[in-house]
């Protein structure tokens, strides 16, 4: 049931709610992979020198974001979620204006950490939204449908990022995030009511963002939660980001990867659809660990395969393709489920769990994907080693959360 205090007066349907979610979230997700088809031509343009610098495109964005989740939670619990996601959406398209103006790497990065900084406000208030008014399983429910668009916008970015650059360049892609951004705004305000109540509402000031911080951050399961999908994001935004090079160089892949991309992302949009499916049944902590010890048999296999140099030349790219259809289909198994696990206990200071939660991951995962995908070297060794680490240690860690 939803907390009392935070039951919004009306209520909008189920169906549009999550459509709107989605949405919010797709514009997220649509901030990272429309790059990809850029990353090329920014690199040509504006660090030619060096090439794999212009991944940083991709991570400058999630370390903004990742900072920004600290602070916009809390506010959220103050002003409420809708001022807060619409600040943020203005901050991002903001940004998205300045990046089309950047003449070198550094002011685009720098415009891209700002826009990541914006996009947090949508990407973690979102969250808090839906643990004002469900929690545990049915919460996991709802953020599964919600993740799955997270997962499939994939499926369709890298093409119309494609088509955007064939006919105004790299820089009108920022464009594009500019009309996401006003739509996604003008939506949540024209049609949701504030789903948490002034009554439910937190004082601004520093004892009471101490004390709900301190809540969050001594709580043991939270803690092991926060690291599991710490570890979870890292894989994922590692393979994000050598992404390009891997189908492109890697496996010459380079006139069809928007496809393959779509292919890859529409196969494991798959696992959101499951995961909605039998959570309520099976339970959020069993599903997890179920994903995550998959992935620790797929990529140690995969992991053997190409330490080894076991794959003829024809079987190289389709098991390249299967892996990696594996690990989108392991986030979006257990990413609804995480956020769920994090915030059951914590519905009373939702705003801030979701932003620790977030910004720790997050910021975690920059981490971890920053140094793989610059380790780049033609193959896909590190990216998959990364992998089997991050799955397996994962793995041992879920053995300890407790689903309540």
């Amino acid at each position: 049931m939803p907390d009392p205090a935070a039951r919004p007066i009306p209520r909008q349907p189920l169906p549009e709610f999550i459509a709107m979610l989605a949405l919010i979230f797709a514009v997220i997700a649509f901030s990272i992979d429309a790059m990809l088809p850029a990353l090329p031509e920014i690199a040509a343009a504006l660090t030619p020198g060096n090439v794999n610098r212009a991944q940083l495109v991709l991570t400058a964005f999630v370390g903004g974001m990742g900072l920004g989740l600290l602070v916009s939670g809390p506010l959220s619990d103050t002003l409420g979620r809708k001022p807060v996601i619409t600040a943020g959406f203005a901050l991002y398209a903001a940004a998205a204006v300045a990046a089309i103006f950047a003449d070198s790497l550094d002011m685009l990065l720098a415009a891209r950490f700002v826009q990541g900084l914006g996009a947090a406000a949508p990407r973690i208030v979102a969250l808090a939204m839906v643990r004002d008014l469900y929690q545990g399983r049915e919460m996991a429910r709802i953020t599964s449908f919600v993740m799955m668009i997270f997962i499939l916008v994939p499926a369709v970015a890298p093409s119309i990022g494609a088509v955007v650059i064939h006919f105004v360049g790299w820089r009108g892609v920022f464009g594009s995030f500019v009309v996401l951004a006003l739509i996604g705004s003008l939506w949540l305000n024209l049609r949701r009511p504030e789903t948490l109540a002034e009554t439910a509402r937190r004082p601004l000031n520093p004892g009471s963002l101490g004390g709900a911080a301190r809540e969050v951050l001594v709580n043991g399961q939270v803690q092991l939660v926060t690291v599991v999908m710490t570890l979870g994001f890292g894989q994922m935004f590692a393979l994000l980001s050598s992404a390009q090079q891997l189908f492109v160089d890697t496996y010459g892949k380079g006139e069809s990867f928007p496809l393959w991309f779509a292919a890859m992302a529409l196969l494991s949009g798959t696992g959101t659809v499951l995961n909605a499916r039998y959570v309520v049944r099976l339970g959020m902590r069993r599903i997890v660990r179920m994903a995550y010890g998959m992935q620790v048999v797929v990529s140690g296999v995969m992991t053997l395969l190409v330490f080894c140099d076991l794959l003829p030349e024809a079987l190289r790219f389709p098991a390249f393709f299967f892996w990696a259809v594996s690990v989108f289909f392991m986030a979006g198994v257990t990413f609804g489920n995480l956020n769920a696990l994090a915030l059951q206990r914590m519905g009373h200071v939702a705003g801030m769990a979701a932003s620790v939660v977030g910004a720790v991951s997050t910021l975690g995962a920059v981490l971890i994907a920053a140094p793989v995908g610059l380790l780049y070297d033609g193959t896909a060794w590190p990216i998959v080693l990364a992998t089997l680490v991050c799955s397996g240690l994962a793995l041992l860690l879920m053995r300890l959360v407790r689903e309540a």
